[in-house]
């Protein structure tokens, strides 16, 4: 007798491990193969796919086919007469036309060294005629000058990024403050000399590189909210389903409330995580696979520079987040009679989770990372999953600072964790009557 009695804890705990293992593998499948998953994961992918290939693409087409050379415009390997310089086919044409031979010649010695990457050319058409050249794409913008301090710049296609004018004011600018400096009895030497004192700086950073981390960040709490927000919902939805259908009332008859709750908040977690890798994993491979395509890039390579020890952090406050939030996403679907009233139902958690949220990207947009609004949330359990990853990223945290948050957070979530379990155990059940928070105290009190 006194054999049975030892051994029977051990039969229901293997019991209640066997219901929870069920549960879990059918609802990570279920999580998986959601269309709706499986859709939006699809579409970043694809987004991912064609903005990293775009540039080996671009070359691709751009150097598909072949031109035959345009007379009106100088692009063989020939001296140009005007220039003085050899014309180079792969790089786009600018065409200058001076007021004076003299201001020409001024002009072609500097311009070529401000405008690296264009053929630098002068020449003395006509203004309809330039702009027939850039209308057929023949060069891609042209300078007409007035005089050394005026002139009109022509572009077919005026873009957003274009600082050409700027380029050229300096250029211009520093022009004739070295003949300013001639006529004053300086000579050209002395003049150059003067202009060319160039300003030397270093900055030696101490700590984290606000500019260089925060793309990477941004993107990062951006998916974790996302994530979080999609499966939460998705939780509160089935276990809404699942009761308002009566489908609960045969689940709970062959398995454990408690099973059930961690298998679906469990499986919710390891589908986000999974989904995470998809999408982070097939950008990091596409902008491999097309890195030298991208060149010097800095906007781009910050965003994969991301270091191993912030993406294991990452991992751990996203599981630890997670799962708190899942958690109360089950409990409060388990209250709800109908599916309609899941939304109203949810509300209150969905409003907090939003306010974390905008607390973290104010902070980091505004570069205030280290407030004390955001050292408080850093170990607020609902805010500290972002908090504080957004401030290990942006600044410079202490190992105690860290060691607490995730503390607090572990213990956070063990407690709503039994706490939801024992909300589901009773809503599962309750049909027809909303619970109240006084209710569902006196339930957890119970149970």
């Amino acid at each position: 007798m006194t054999e049975n009695k030892t051994q029977q804890p051990t039969v229901t705990q293997s019991s209640g491990m066997r219901q929870f293992g069920t549960i879990l593998g059918f609802e990570l499948k279920g999580c998986l193969t959601n269309k709706t998953s499986i859709g939006l994961t699809a579409a970043l992918i694809a987004i991912i796919v064609a903005v990293t290939f775009f540039p080996r693409i671009l070359e691709l087409v751009n150097g598909g086919g072949s031109k035959e050379p345009d007379n009106s415009v100088v692009v063989s390997q020939e001296e140009d007469a005007s220039s003085g310089s050899v014309s180079d086919g792969s790089r786009p044409v600018m065409l200058i036309r001076a007021d004076s031979a003299e201001n020409g010649q001024m002009i072609m010695e500097s311009f070529p060294l401000s405008f690296p990457g264009y053929q630098v050319m002068l020449t003395e058409q006509t203004d309809e005629e330039i702009k027939q050249q850039i209308l057929a794409e023949e060069a891609e913008c042209a300078f007409v000058m007035d005089s050394l301090t005026s002139y009109h710049y022509l572009v077919k296609d005026l873009s957003i990024q274009d600082q050409k004018t700027v380029i050229a004011d300096e250029t211009l600018q520093n022009m004739c403050s070295m003949n300013a400096m001639v006529r004053a009895g300086m000579t050209p030497e002395e003049a150059a000399s003067a202009l060319a004192v160039q300003i030397e700086h270093e900055t030696v950073n101490l700590g984290k590189d606000q500019v260089q981390n925060f793309f990477y960040t941004y993107i990062m709490i951006f998916a974790l909210y996302i994530v979080i927000l999609l499966y939460g919902q998705l939780i509160t939805t089935n276990v809404a389903t699942e009761k308002s259908s009566r489908a609960m009332e045969l689940l709970i008859t062959s398995a454990k409330p408690a099973s059930m709750m961690f298998g679906k908040v469990i499986a919710s977690c390891l589908a986000g995580l999974t989904q995470l890798v998809l999408i982070f994993g097939s950008a990091l491979l596409c902008f491999r696979m097309n890195e030298q395509y991208w060149g010097d890039n800095q906007l781009i390579a910050s965003i994969f520079d991301m270091p191993v020890w912030l993406v294991g952090y990452m991992l751990v406050f996203f599981v630890l987040g997670f799962l708190i939030y899942a958690f109360l996403y089950g409990a409060i679907g388990s209250t709800v009679s109908k599916l309609e009233d899941v939304n109203t139902a949810v509300m209150p958690v969905t409003i907090l989770f939003i306010v974390a949220f905008f607390i973290t990207m104010m902070a980091l947009g505004n570069g205030t990372v280290d407030s004390t609004l955001m050292k408080i949330s850093s170990y607020v359990p609902f805010t500290s999953p972002m908090a504080m990853f957004t401030r290990l990223a942006m600044s410079t945290v202490s190992v105690y600072e860290i060691a607490a948050s995730i503390a607090i957070l572990i213990v956070s979530v063990i407690i709503i964790g039994i706490a939801s379990a024992k909300i589901y155990r009773v809503g599962v059940l309750l049909y027809g009557t909303k619970m109240k928070l006084g209710s569902i105290l006196k339930a957890i009190k119970k149970a």
